[in-house]
């Protein structure tokens, strides 16, 4: 199954969630519902220190996937066959306790107030079953002259 980042945006060399970047975190991120949701496996390049996962790796990961989930909500709130270009006008994250990097990381995000140019949406992030961290930010569809305006 294709996720959202390879059916709309397969050429997209984000670092933290574009299909093109072999480099890249690669963020798959699914709709299940009113959620969309991502597993993503770290490794060891990606650690903090031994078996814990990086801050900043913590931040991309709940940034990419969440402006994903912001920008699915929009298509569907506009009734559009292609998501619109977002991009992150603020973010924040608490990170609760460490991530460790032994097991697959679960992405959670839903939209909890949006307009037809914007969306906030909340999101965490669990390891071994147990919230790790936490994430609220707001994203805006781009418009005509804006740099990531054509980025998918």
């Amino acid at each position: 199954m294709k996720s959202l980042q390879e059916l709309y945006a397969p050429n997209n060399a984000c670092f933290g969630c574009g299909p093109a970047n072999e480099k890249g975190l690669h963020v798959r991120s699914f709709p299940a519902g009113e959620e969309v949701v991502c597993e993503w496996r770290p490794e060891p390049q990606y650690e903090a220190f031994p078996g814990v996962l990086s801050g900043g790796i913590i931040g991309t990961l709940l940034d990419c996937h969440s402006n994903w989930t912001a920008s699915y909500h929009l298509m569907r709130r506009a009734g559009a066959e292609r998501p619109p270009c977002t991009v992150t006008a603020d973010y924040s994250i608490k990170l609760l306790r460490p991530t460790p990097t032994d097991d697959l990381i679960q992405l959670t995000a839903r939209v909890v107030e949006s307009t037809d140019e914007r969306a906030a949406v909340e999101a965490e992030l669990k390891a071994g079953g147990k919230t790790c961290a936490t994430c609220r930010g707001t994203f805006v569809a781009v418009r005509p002259g804006h740099p990531a305006y054509h980025r998918w």
